[in-house]
C-alpha cells in the first residue's frame, strides 16, 4: 500500500471521528437539558427565569448544584426525632390562628433545622435551598415562601409585608417539602412515593392531614 494512499485513510478516519465527535455532542446537549428539566421541574424554569431566559447558562447553574448535592447521603430520622418534629409542626400551624407571622417564621426555622438534621448544608440558607432543591425540586418553593416572610419580619416589615392569605398559602406550600423531609429515609432522591405510601400505611400520619387549623381561619374571616 502507498504511502499517499495510507495518509488518504488517515484523513478519512481522523474526519470521521471528528463529524462523529460533533454529533454526539450535539446530541448530549439537548438530552442533558432534557433531563434537567425533568428532575428539576419548576425549578428548571426559576432558574431559566433568573437567568433572563439564558437556558445554557440556567443549565450551568443547575448542573453545578447537581455536582455539589446530587450524591449527598442524608440520615433518617430517630422515631422521637419524627415524632418531635411533627409535634412542633403542628404547633406551628395551631398557633396560625392568632398569629399567622409567628407561624410562618417558626415554620422557616423548622424547616432549616429539619433540613440540617437530616444532612443537607445547615446555618446558610442559599446553599441549603440549592441542596434540597436536587431532591426535593417540586417542593422547595414553599420553604422559599416562608423564609422570604421570615426574612421581612426580621427585617421589621409587619408579618413581612404579606398578607394573611398570601402566608396562609405559604405554610400548606411548605408543609409538602416538611413532610418529604420528615417521611423520607436513606438516600432521598425526591423519594415522594415512599412518603405517600408510608402515610396510608401510618394510623399516627392519618390524623396529620391537611392543616385545618389554617383553613379554619379563612372561615372565620369569610
Amino acid at each position: 500500500m502507498s504511502t499517499g494512499l495510507i495518509i488518504a485513510l488517515i484523513v478519512m478516519v481522523a474526519l470521521v471521528v471528528a463529524v462523529a465527535a460533533v454529533v454526539t455532542l450535539r446530541a448530549r446537549g439537548p438530552r442533558h437539558g432534557t433531563s434537567l428539566k425533568r428532575r428539576f421541574g419548576p425549578e428548571y424554569d426559576r432558574a431559566v427565569a433568573r437567568h433572563d431566559g439564558d437556558t445554557k447558562a440556567a443549565e450551568r447553574e443547575l448542573a453545578e448544584r447537581v455536582e455539589r448535592h446530587g450524591d449527598l447521603r442524608v440520615r433518617p430520622l430517630e422515631p422521637a426525632e419524627r415524632e418531635s418534629y411533627e409535634a412542633r409542626w403542628t404547633s406551628a400551624q395551631e398557633r396560625f390562628v392568632d398569629s399567622p407571622g409567628d407561624a410562618v417564621a417558626e415554620a422557616d426555622r423548622l424547616l432549616a433545622e429539619l433540613a440540617g438534621t437530616r444532612g443537607y448544608p445547615a446555618g446558610h440558607y442559599e446553599e441549603q435551598l440549592a441542596a434540597l432543591s436536587v431532591h426535593h425540586a417540586h417542593h422547595v418553593e414553599g420553604y422559599r415562601r416562608v423564609h422570604r416572610v421570615a426574612q421581612a419580619r426580621a427585617n421589621g416589615a409587619h408579618d413581612g409585608g404579606a398578607g394573611t392569605e398570601e402566608m396562609r398559602e405559604a405554610m400548606v406550600e411548605a408543609r409538602a417539602l416538611f413532610e418529604e423531609l420528615v417521611r423520607a429515609s436513606g438516600h432521598d432522591g425526591g423519594n415522594h412515593r415512599a412518603a405517600v405510601d408510608g402515610d396510608r400505611k401510618s394510623p399516627a400520619r392519618r390524623g396529620h392531614h391537611v392543616p385545618s387549623m389554617l383553613h379554619r381561619r379563612q372561615a372565620k374571616e369569610s
